[in-house]
């Protein structure tokens, strides 16, 4: 058997800096902040932090738009606070991976600015430049993805906004500066990359025009109003067919071996993880990407039983078909998507009990669980009702596109924008009842608004100690999680595959057998499993009851019960 290396069995937890914790009072979060919540991480349970941007940059989106990769954003601290950071996680034995955002740079970068200056200076290839659009690409956020610069009377390619203008990567010299960044990095010891839109990087070398007969406005006005499942599914085609020459050019498969040898040269199992669903960029499985996310788990309107096994047939089979054999990612939540609490409460009625059984869900499932800050504690997505509180620029342009070109009515485009803005799930988080949620000082106005539910006991200071809180009912998983080899490396087969309102399936390793349920329903449940050779089950972990015990022939589980339980004799 392969040596289980640390990604495999780690439990991740994303940070979103700008909204976790401000330490100097200034209504940012910062690296102070982090540090002075690493102590909270390491009893929660979490063995790795993906660090969302902290990099220099405008913030047109969120500091995905990079102005120097080789330093922190001043309002977050320096270089030294990084250092700071990193030191104190890997002292409490958490791991540090960070974003790697390759496809593009600011339109501030010294780079851009370089290369924008005329046709002849030696960074003038290091973006994509033509001397009239070639065709009618989109860019996925604001239009357009063509913009002129009089500097050079050209015009450059962004598939993003217009502030981030996409790099040349078939240009050698841009492939050694950013192979520089990595290493740099590397070398500050950092533990590995989450690769952020790897599918952008190289586009159809033949610039192939799109047959999409709606602007990107018009697409996503599609998708917002429709309310029959081929409505859906049209505004679904239209967008794959809109940007289907944008994604997956030739080249990447090869460049994601360089990366990869890059970091297998250093000590310590550095790892890198893609913001995509692709088991291909995983290449032959030890030669590309160690993991990546699978995204199909989490889109759904309900995650049911038929959907969740459909969804580990189909991956795990393609992971186990691999050369090397693949490890799976597995996640519901992160900064781009609607908090887990919230997007699979079904009519609402049962939103708490449901974001437990999804949070066992993912803390159960073979592969690499990813959490994203705030879940832990049930914190709920915000509408911010003024577009002028939005920070989210993405949904800024769309809220003036529908407007002005689509002739929208402004309330309806204000309430439109409010649920597509990524602002509703990345608000600050919420640390005590105290003003601001305790994430920044009373009388400072924080980046974001925060959710007002803080003082309805969604805040890590009132669920500290409480033994029946959200935050108590993840530590008790995680630590089940952890002390439970079964449920770390073990095989995954599953039950009863009829059911249609309970999730069963076993956790196998040579030395134990893992009995996992999970009720999606209130219904109270008399179920019996055929494990050969057992005949009850010792209860590791359940949601509902205490007792030490039960038998495989007749298991009862109560309603949105959570049950870890090894099969025995």
């Amino acid at each position: 058997m392969p040596e289980t290396k640390w990604w495999q069995t780690a439990l991740f937890y994303q940070i979103y800096p700008r909204s976790f914790a401000d330490g100097n009072g200034d209504g940012i979060g910062d690296f102070k902040g982090i540090i002075e919540k690493l102590d909270y991480l390491q009893d929660l349970g979490i063995d790795a932090i993906w660090l969302s941007p902290h990099f220099p940059s405008p913030h047109w989106d969120c500091g995905y738009d990079i102005s120097d990769y080789c330093d922190v954003a001043p309002e977050y601290g320096t270089l030294d606070d990084f250092r700071a950071f990193l030191e104190g996680a890997h002292a409490r034995g958490i791991r540090v991976i960070l974003d790697l955002v390759l496809n593009h740079t600011s339109d501030q970068h010294p780079w851009f600015l370089e290369s924008k200056s005329s046709r002849d200076n030696p960074k003038s290839d290091w973006y994509i430049w033509h001397d009239t659009p070639p065709n009618n690409w989109q860019s996925c956020f604001d239009g357009d993805a063509w913009t002129c610069i009089p500097e050079r009377d050209q015009y450059y390619y962004h598939y993003f906004m217009k502030q981030q203008p996409d790099l040349n990567w078939r240009n050698p010299a841009v492939k050694q500066a950013m192979w520089d960044v990595v290493r740099f990095w590397l070398d500050m010891g950092v533990d590995g990359f989450r690769l952020d839109a790897i599918s952008a990087i190289y586009e159809d070398p033949n610039l192939t025009p799109h047959t999409v007969p709606l602007t990107l406005a018009g697409v996503r006005r599609l998708a917002e109003t429709a309310k029959t499942t081929a409505e859906v599914a049209l505004a679904e085609a239209y967008w794959r067919e809109m940007f289907k020459h944008q994604w997956d050019g030739p080249g990447l498969h090869d460049l994601m071996k360089e990366l990869r040898t890059i970091l297998d040269a250093y000590p310590g199992d550095r790892v890198l993880v893609g913001e995509n669903d692709d088991i291909a960029y995983m290449g032959k499985g030890a030669d590309e990407l160690h993991l990546v996310f699978n995204f199909p788990l989490m889109r759904t309107e309900r995650i049911t039983p038929t959907h969740i096994r459909a969804n580990q047939a189909e991956r795990l089979a393609r992971l186990d078909a691999l050369p090397t054999r693949g490890w799976g990612c597995n996640t519901l939540g992160n900064h781009d998507s609607s908090r887990i609490f919230t997007r699979y409460a079904a009519d609402g009625t049962h939103a708490a009990e449901l974001a437990r059984v999804n949070a066992a869900l993912v803390l159960t499932l073979r592969g690499t669980p990813f959490l994203y800050n705030g879940e832990e504690i049930g914190m709920t997505d915000y509408l911010i009702a003024d577009p002028a509180r939005l920070r989210d620029t993405m949904a800024t342009w769309y809220y003036r596109a529908a407007i002005d070109d689509l002739k929208v009515d402004p309330a309806e485009a204000a309430v439109r924008v409010g649920k597509m803005s990524r602002d509703k799930n990345r608000t600050p988080m919420q640390w005590s009842r105290w003003p601001n949620a305790g994430f920044c000082p009373a009388g400072v106005e924080p980046w974001l608004p925060v959710h007002s539910n803080y003082v309805e006991g969604i805040n890590v200071g009132d669920q500290q100690d409480d033994p029946d809180s959200m935050l108590n009912y993840y530590r008790r998983l995680i630590r089940a999680r952890r002390r439970t080899a079964a449920l770390l490396t073990g095989e995954y087969r599953p039950l009863h595959a009829a059911a249609e309102d309970y999730f069963a399936f076993l956790r196998t390793t040579e030395a134990q057998t893992v009995l996992v349920v999970l009720n999606y329903s209130a219904a109270r449940r008399e179920l019996r499993f055929d494990v050969p050779g057992k005949t009850a089950a010792r209860v590791i972990f359940s949601s509902h009851r205490d007792d030490a015990a039960r038998r495989l022939d007749g298991m009862r589980l109560d309603a949105f019960e959570v049950l870890i339980a090894e099969t025995v004799e």
